[in-house]
């Protein structure tokens, strides 16, 4: 009985003593790691009654090569400058000392307005200061105006990938929630619900003795950590501008894709905004068109439409077709861009040279039924990219029964579809035949420290091995062989290019003449590809076709990425 006694007494003190190590072990947690956070809030609870405490929202990453996490989105934490009508002694010196160290201009007379409202206590009249600018004009002690701590949305690189990552805005009432991009996509998990500081603090205290004490919010709570390359994003965000700039476009984007995962190294448009300063932007300018706008981009669907013929087995790589440069279709006329008559002719030869008409004759031998159903599993849904408003290819043309649209649609007219559905089914050449899902977050990192990696949708086969492994060697030919003669060549690493050049849709349908829009695509090493690249420029000024604006900046592109990936000859596969 003696020995049972004991027994149990000494189970009881391990229980007792367990429980003490857990609630020790919390308390530092919540003391010492958490323990600036709590004491802010209640600095801002105690000062300024009513309030709903410090702004909390986790943080963005962006991820550099070598698997470093470096700060895309964060918070900064300064001051807030409140005053109390009813105890401001001097509200123009006040002012003055406020002007000083405030990081916006403050206008004066809605200051002495408020200052004269003897029915306020508390009136906000600053932001954002810095701790130094804070703690300033703190040490006047001024009666009547209040220094508080302050946090809010900051993004230490600007305008890098800022259409991605998104900015915060007022949501209903006076929560700021995620207005777009990132910011808007993951906002269930970015936001923090807040909560009176002892039931955070009991929640923290026991988290760890089951999940019944912790709230479903706080399980996916977390900060977003992406597959942009901050150097790459960098480089391309200057590669699109420069570009912008030179032909004095309407609007320019890229895109910078591992085709094989869907995962997004680098996303890029212009004209764009720095997010840490929303004063003066264009809401338009908050939307991502590389996700949200569509666009008749011209030949480089041909790899599409050669892809499409070739793994149907409607033709093969050594079909012939009689090129005359020119033919007439439900009454219409289609010809090749220089008009040329190239005679009979292989099929890589309509890669090689751009021929509409060696397009259009694909077209013919697809039939209506299986072109559509090759667009229709390209573009008819959307990516799944986790960015929000993404658009959907415009495909009407190819339910009409004429033959025209078909034709039209072979080389990119006619139909209209977002960038990243362009890159990815690109891509589906450049890997092989399957369509992946293009994505920007790579993981989910927990406020526990915990790292939840993301799974994507499994890619879905839609052209054979053999058949892009021939068109992406069509791709090749074109690069080695007839791009400026071979000039750009780069031994012991194949790259597959198209390039395409397409006239800009009026508004009542019909299309410019002097109006156009050029973009390229690249993969590379062409038959073990670690990269593909897209880049577009709208309405170019002083140039017309693709060679002339996009190819020089791809070109940079290409050597930049071989260069910093030390990408070599061993890596690049072969095209058997």
């Amino acid at each position: 009985m003696r020995a049972i006694f004991k027994f149990r007494v000494r189970v009881v003190l391990m229980v007792v003593v367990g429980i003490a190590v857990l609630i020790a072990g919390r308390l530092y947690v919540v003391q010492v790691v958490h323990g600036t956070r709590y004491s802010e809030r209640a600095k801002q609870q105690f000062s300024a009654a009513g309030q709903s405490g410090l702004f909390d929202r986790g943080s963005i990453y962006f991820t550099t090569k070598d698997g470093t996490h470096v700060s895309a989105a964060t918070l900064a934490t300064g001051y807030l400058v409140a005053i109390n009508p009813r105890l401001l002694a001097d509200p123009t010196a006040a002012y003055d000392a406020i002007s000083a160290v405030a990081t916006t201009t403050l206008s004066k007379s809605a200051f002495l307005a408020a200052a004269a409202n003897k029915n306020l206590v508390y009136v906000e009249v600053a932001h954002e200061l810095s701790t130094a600018a804070g703690q300033r004009l703190a040490a006047e002690n001024i009666t009547g105006v209040e220094v508080l701590p302050e946090r809010w949305r900051w993004y230490p690189g600007g305008s890098l990938a800022t259409k991605t990552i998104g900015v915060v805005g007022y949501g209903t009432g006076s929560t700021l929630i995620g207005q777009s991009g990132l910011e808007e996509e993951y906002d269930p998990v970015l936001e923090r619900s807040g909560g009176d500081l002892l039931g955070n603090f009991f929640a923290m205290l026991f988290s760890g003795a089951g999940s019944t004490l912790v709230s479903a919010q706080g399980a996916r709570e977390g900060d977003v950590v992406t597959t942009i390359e901050p150097e790459v994003e960098s480089r391309l965000m200057d590669d699109v501008a420069a570009m912008n700039a030179k032909h004095s476009s309407h609007s320019s984007g890229g895109i910078i894709m591992d085709p094989k995962t869907g995962a997004i190294i680098a996303l890029a448009t212009y004209p764009t905004y720095n997010p840490n300063n929303l004063s003066n932007v264009n809401p338009q300018l908050l939307e991502n068109p590389l996700v949200s706008h569509v666009y008749e981009f011209g030949s480089i669907m041909k790899a599409v439409t050669m892809a499409s013929g070739l793994s149907s087995g409607a033709i093969s790589a050594t079909s012939t077709y009689d090129d005359t440069g020119c033919f007439h279709v439900d009454g219409d006329r289609i010809c090749n861009w220089n008009y040329h008559a190239y005679g009979v002719i292989p099929m890589k030869v309509i890669i090689m040279q751009s021929l509409n008409l060696g397009a259009s004759w694909i077209a013919e031998q697809l039939g209506h039924t299986r072109m559509r159903d090759y667009f229709t599993k390209l573009f008819g849904t959307k990516t799944g990219i986790d960015l929000p408003n993404e658009a959907t290819a415009l495909l009407g043309n190819l339910s009409k029964p004429q033959q025209i649209y078909y034709d039209t649609a072979s080389f990119g007219e006619g139909v209209a579809v977002t960038p990243i559905e362009m890159i990815r089914a690109e891509a589906a050449i450049a890997n092989g035949g399957v369509l992946v899902t293009p994505h920007v977050v790579s993981s989910i990192v927990s406020q526990s420290g915990q790292t939840k990696e993301l799974t994507w949708a499994s890619g879905t086969r839609v052209f054979t091995r053999q058949a892009t492994r021939e068109t992406a060697s069509m791709m090749n030919d074109l690069f080695s062989q007839v791009l400026y003669n071979g000039k750009y060549n780069i031994p012991g690493i194949p790259v597959s290019m198209k390039t395409g050049t397409a006239q800009l849709p009026t508004p009542t349908g019909t299309y410019y003449n002097n109006r156009f829009f050029d973009d390229e695509v690249v993969f590379f090493p062409s038959y073990n590809p670690r990269f593909i690249i897209l880049l577009y420029t709208e309405d170019p000024k002083n140039a017309i076709y693709g060679t002339d604006t996009i190819t020089p900046p791809m070109i940079d592109l290409i050597h930049f990425l071989i260069n910093y990936y030390g990408i070599t000859p061993a890596m690049a596969g072969t095209a058997s």
